[in-house]
C-alpha cells in the first residue's frame, strides 16, 4: 500500500512551524490560522485511532497465543533431545558477547546515513564496513541514557559493555524469569517494568506509562500506543531464546508472553521470531538455517513471515552492505526506519553477508544502517550462539574486561561470568519442564 502523503506532511508540519515562528516574530496573530489546523490534527489521529485494521490482518494475524499457533506451518518445535550444560555455556557466552559486540559498534551510528558512516570510517582509517570498534565519535560528552558518555563505546576508552536498551532489556529477561519463574506471565512482565525500568522509548514509553497509570497489564500495550508493530518487542528476544536453547517453541512462548505488555499484531511476532532463532541457532552450523527455522513459530501468513521470507529468498543475491539497503528501501519504502520488518531482513542480510564470521555479520549490519545497533546485536546474538565463544574474536570481547552496565533500577553492573551461570539456571529450569 503505497503512502505517498507521508513526506509531502512532514514537509508541510515543519513549513507550517517556520511560518508560524515568522509571524508571531513579526507581531501578527497566528491563532486563526494555527488553531482550526490544530483541529483537523485532532480529528485526524482521532480517526485513526479508532480505526480498525484491514479484515486480511484481523484474519492472518491474531494476538492471542493459542491462535497463532494455529497458523503457524509445520517446523522441528524443539530440537535438542536434552539440556547440555557445558555446551549450552559455551554457546550462551558467545551469543551474549556477539550480541553486545554488535550493538556497542552499531550504538554511536544508531541512524546514521550509510555516506556518514563511510565517511567517519575513512576519516579514522577504518575499513567500511567496519572490523573493529569506532576510533571517535563526533560527540564524545554526550551520555547515552543519561550514564554511558559516547566515548565509552570506543576502542580507546572502552572498559565495560556500556549501556544500551537493546543489552539492558536481555538482563531484565533474566531478572523477569528469577523474579517470577519460567513459567512468569505478562501480569509479571508488567510488575518487573514498574520495579526496574526507569526509562523506555516508543511502544515500550507507551506501556510504562500506562502501567503508571493503572492501566491493566492486559491494555498497557495498546492503548494510545502508536508504535505496536516497532522494533522494540523484537530487541527483546534474546533472554528467550537464551532460556530456551534448542527449542524454539518455547523460546517463541516466553517471548509472546513478554512482548503482549507493549506490541500488537507484527510487534509480537518481531519478539517471537528472533527468539526462535535464537534458540534455533543453538542447534544448528548455519546462522541462515536458524531463520528458516523461525518461520515456523509465527503465522505464515502475518505480514513479519511474508517480509522474512522475501528476505531469505534475496539472501543470495545481496552483494554487499549498500545493495542490502537498496534493497529493503526499495521493497518497504512505506516503513518507519525502526518498524520491524525491514529491520528484520537488514539483519538477515547482515547474517547472509557474514556467514560464520562474527566480524563480517555485524560489520555488515551496521553498516547498512537505519536500526542498526539493534539489528547487529540481534545478527550478533543468532551468530555467536552457532559458533560459540571460541568462535567471537577477541578484539570485540577485551575491551569489555568481563563487566556490563544496565539503567535498570538498583541493578546497574553485571559481569559476564555471572550473566552465563545465571542464564544457565534459567535453562535448566525451563529444560525441567518438559
Amino acid at each position: 500500500m503505497a503512502l505517498p502523503q507521508q513526506t509531502e506532511l512532514g514537509k508541510l508540519v515543519a513549513q507550517l512551524t517556520d511560518w508560524m515562528y515568522q509571524a508571531h516574530d513579526q507581531g501578527v496573530n497566528i491563532n486563526p490560522a494555527v488553531t482550526p489546523v490544530l483541529a483537523e490534527f485532532r480529528r485526524a489521529i482521532k480517526s485513526l485511532r479508532a480505526a480498525k485494521p484491514k479484515a486480511a490482518v484481523l484474519t492472518n494475524e491474531p494476538n492471542a497465543l493459542a491462535e497463532i499457533r494455529s497458523r503457524r506451518p509445520v517446523g522441528p518445535r524443539r530440537m535438542w533431545d536434552r539440556f547440555d550444560p557445558k555446551l549450552y555455556a559455551e554457546k550462551v557466552r558467545g551469543a551474549y558477547l556477539g550480541r553486545a559486540a554488535g550493538c556497542t559498534l552499531g550504538a554511536i551510528v544508531e541512524f546514521n546515513s550509510i555516506e556518514s558512516m563511510e565517511a567517519q570510517a575513512a576519516y579514522a582509517g577504518q575499513p567500511m564496513p567496519p572490523t573493529d570498534y569506532w576510533k571517535f565519535t563526533n560527540t564524545p560528552w554526550n551520555k547515552r541514557y543519561n550514564l554511558s558518555p559516547c566515548e565509552d563505546y570506543t576502542k580507546s576508552k572502552m572498559n565495560h559493555v556500556p549501556v544500551d536498551d537493546d543489552l539492558t532489556y536481555t538482563l531484565l529477561g533474566l531478572l523477569i524469569m528469577e523474579d517470577y519463574g519460567v513459567n512468569f506471565t505478562t501480569a509479571d512482565v508488567g510488575q518487573a517494568w514498574l520495579k526496574y525500568l526507569p526509562m523506555a522509548c516508543t511502544a515500550e514509553h507507551i506501556a510504562l506509562e500506562n502501567l503508571k497509570k493503572g492501566v491493566s497489564w492486559k491494555q498497557a500495550g495498546e492503548k494510545d500506543n502508536a508504535y505496536v508493530e516497532w522494533i522494540g518487542a523484537d530487541i527483546r528476544s534474546d533472554p528467550w531464546g537464551y532460556a530456551a536453547p534448542g527449542w524454539p517453541e518455547k523460546a517463541a512462548e516466553l517471548a509472546y508472553r513478554d512482548a503482549y505488555i507493549s506490541h500488537r499484531f507484527g510487534g509480537i511476532y518481531g519478539e517471537m521470531y528472533f527468539s526462535a532463532a535464537i534458540a534455533s541457532a543453538f542447534a544448528v552450523d548455519d546462522p541462515l538455517q536458524a531463520c528458516e527455522i523461525a518461520l515456523s513459530e509465527i503465522p505464515r501468513r502475518c505480514r513479519v513471515a511474508e517480509g522474512i521470507r522475501w528476505g531469505l529468498g534475496m539472501a543470495d543475491k545481496v552483494k554487499d552492505y549498500r545493495h542490502a539497503r537498496q534493497l529493503v528501501d526499495e521493497k518497504f519504502h512505506d516503513l518507519s526506519g525502526v518498524h520491524t520488518i525491514n529491520n528484520a531482513c537488514l539483519t538477515i542480510f547482515g547474517l547472509a553477508l557474514g556467514g560464520r564470521d562474527v566480524t563480517k555479520v555485524i560489520g555488515n549490519t551496521v553498516a547498512m544502517g537505519l536500526d542498526n545497533d539493534c539489528t547487529a546485536a540481534t545478527a550478533g546474538s543468532i551468530v555467536g550462539a552457532v559458533v560459540g565463544a571460541k568462535g567471537i574474536p577477541a578484539h570485540w570481547v577485551k575491551p569489555f574486561k568481563g563487566k556490563v552496565r544496565t539503567y535498570m533500577n538498583g541493578q546497574e553492573w553485571f559481569t559476564l561470568d555471572d550473566i552465563v551461570a545465571r542464564f544457565g539456571n534459567v535453562a535448566a529450569n525451563v529444560w525441567a519442564t518438559t
